[in-house]
């Protein structure tokens, strides 16, 4: 019984069928996850890119546009409008907005305020419309999903209790004299 099976396995240990097709499986998986993480990595730079654009588009328009105070809602509307690839950006996104003092700065809480669209909808915590001449600070935290939160990189990222990551973008301003 013995010398039979040793006889198998030597005709086996032989045999060279199928040894590419083990060489395609531990290569490719190393690829794959090599793409993925690649995709991952692009589809973030690009949210994040297109976040950071439209607060500088939006932050520029109320910056010159010196004779109206837009309201909370309406500086929520136009980010979103602009950042055209961010998916539910109203329900995904908060603002804040300070005014900071150039003789005593105060700057923003580091921990940003975010929110996805499954929480409850909570008060903003701190949004100022400025003043002729006032240094602005304002910043947006987005929530989103990713496309690949199981690969190495998208594991890294900080997620939530309901598997939300967040993108934060801050600006600065002066608002011009009306």
């Amino acid at each position: 019984m013995t010398r039979m099976l040793l006889k198998t396995l030597s005709r086996f240990r032989r045999e060279e069928d199928g040894s590419a097709s083990v060489e395609f499986v531990l290569y490719f998986t190393v690829l794959f996850m090599i793409l993925s993480a690649s995709v991952e990595i692009a589809y973030i730079n690009l949210r994040h890119a297109m976040l950071e654009r439209s607060v500088d588009l939006v932050t520029r328009d109320i910056r010159l546009n010196t004779g109206d105070v837009p309201t909370y809602e309406q500086i929520k509307q136009d980010i979103c409008t602009q950042a055209t690839i961010v998916d539910a950006c109203e329900d995904n996104m908060r603002l804040e907005m300070v005014q900071i003092d150039p003789r005593n700065p105060v700057m923003l809480d580091p921990e940003a305020d975010c929110q996805n669209a499954s929480q409850e909808a909570r008060p903003v915590r701190n949004f100022v419309a400025g003043t002729d001449n006032d240094i602005m600070l304002i910043r947006a935290c987005m929530k989103y999903r990713t496309l690949m939160p199981t690969t190495r990189f998208g594991a890294q990222l900080n997620y939530d209790d309901e598997g939300y990551a967040q993108l934060i973008v801050t600006s600065a301003f002066v608002q011009e004299p009306r």
